[in-house]
């Protein structure tokens, strides 16, 4: 694909072992009643490590006694340098231990982390992080998130949304992200009152995308369409291929404006109160649209998205 060589794509494994005896977390994992709440401590931790939940993807979790190791995929540079500074520091170590302990209702979860690129063991090299860098770039993912990844994503956001909803008191401190705070509301049945997200330390109110958001996205995306569309299907089921590139081919002729104004109003057509600005946003961002979604938030006056 020709618009995609300009993608900063990567993938790293991160290798994660209790160093007590009495706690595996592979099988902790394994267990239909702690699976959710592992994979919420994860979460929130690599939330944590990069400060945003769209920082970094978890395509897989393998068990593998006594490690459990998830396969991570990096689709911004600076997503990844964060992530990398934190775990260089012990932060994401700590972040991890704490939201485990949380989650599982244990006194403490003492976590030994390791990470991977390939045959490279980064932890030799943290000091090093332009290698590191490029040593997961490049990885490139070898598969698409896991079904089970993605089952254990939208039920995590149903309960992050149902605790945003019920919270009243509005959080003043955006950097933690914590499970009583995170404004997490895509992909749920409605859009609560107040509903609100983070883009750049700034929180924003979500909303249904409006006619405006329409036009401005498909005048400004350009060739990068069908990228955020690949975001987007993720959660959308009228978005799933072929259908991204039989637009390609059915408006080729009309440009990329009207394949761009397609391919949202698709996603508008099919997820109706669920297609709001939130979730857009975080499209944009995945794929380093930042001037686009900066646009969208109205942070600045019109311009062509060239990042």
């Amino acid at each position: 694909m020709a618009d995609s060589s300009d993608l900063w794509i990567g993938s790293a494994y991160l290798f994660l072992q209790s160093t007590s005896e009495k706690i595996v977390l592979p099988s902790l994992y394994g267990s239909s009643h702690q699976k959710s709440s592992v994979f919420k401590a994860l979460k929130l931790a690599l939330a944590d490590s990069t400060g945003s939940l769209h920082g970094v993807d978890m395509l897989k979790v393998h068990c593998s006694e006594p490690h459990l190791i998830i396969q991570l995929k990096f689709c911004v540079r600076e997503n990844c340098r964060k992530f990398l500074r934190s775990y260089r520091a012990g932060l994401f170590r700590e972040s991890l231990q704490k939201h485990l302990q949380v989650t599982l209702s244990m006194t403490a979860v003492p976590v030994q982390v390791e990470l991977k690129a390939g045959s490279e063991q980064l932890d030799h090299m943290l000091n090093e992080e332009e290698r590191c860098l490029d040593c997961i770039y490049k990885e490139k993912p070898d598969r698409l998130r896991d079904e089970e990844i993605a089952e254990l994503e939208e039920s995590f956001r149903s309960l992050t949304c149902r605790q945003e909803s019920n919270n009243t008191a509005p959080s003043n401190n955006h950097n933690s992200l914590n499970s009583s705070s995170l404004p997490y509301c895509s992909g749920g049945s409605s859009l609560p009152s107040g509903a609100t997200f983070i883009f750049q330390e700034q929180q924003f109110a979500n909303r249904t995308l409006t006619p405006d958001d329409h036009q401005k996205f498909a005048k400004l995306v350009s060739k990068k369409w069908k990228q955020v569309g690949r975001s987007l299907q993720k959660n959308c089921r009228a978005l799933r291929d072929p259908v991204i590139d039989n637009l390609a081919h059915e408006y080729d002729r009309e440009g990329l404006y009207e394949q761009a104004y397609q391919l949202l109003l698709k996603f508008i057509q099919s997820e109706g109160k669920r297609a709001t600005l939130q979730r857009l946003i975080a499209a944009l961002e995945e794929n380093s649209l930042i001037t686009l979604a900066e646009e969208l938030l109205g942070l600045h006056p019109s311009e062509n998205d060239t990042s």
